[in-house]
């Protein structure tokens, strides 16, 4: 299997408001760390799995709406408990979106929260 990752990070700030959270039922922030990984059984035309170029101009897109945002104030993530995990689908589900005509391989997201802990979503 064939891939490529891209990276690229983002700023927000968000609450999670449910006693489960604990502190992080508050406002805080968060600076993810987003790596996006492209994997293919086969390289293309051009012996690529995506030109990493392309790649990491889809990244800026789908993450420039996000970027420096409070997430509890846009609308798409009304109601919404912005986890981690939740983000993970969504950055993948976005890039997804973006690349469905020319890319058919496995996308996978993965958000570094801190040094020592990340989350992702994997996909066809």
């Amino acid at each position: 299997m064939y891939h490529v990752t891209v990276r690229d990070s983002i700023m927000i700030a968000h609450s999670l408001p449910h006693p489960f959270f604990g502190p992080a039922q508050n406002m805080h922030g968060a600076t993810f760390v987003v790596d996006v990984t492209f994997r293919s059984e086969n390289l293309d035309e051009h012996n690529v799995v995506i030109d990493i170029g392309l790649a990491h101009n889809v990244i800026k897109e789908v993450l420039s709406p996000l970027s420096y945002q409070n997430l509890d104030a846009l609308e798409i993530f009304n109601g919404k408990l912005t986890t981690t995990e939740f983000m993970a689908k969504y950055i993948h589900d976005e890039v997804k979106n973006k690349v469905s005509s020319f890319f058919m391989g496995t996308i996978a997201v993965n958000l570094g929260e801190t040094h020592s802990a990340w989350a992702g979503y994997e996909s066809n």
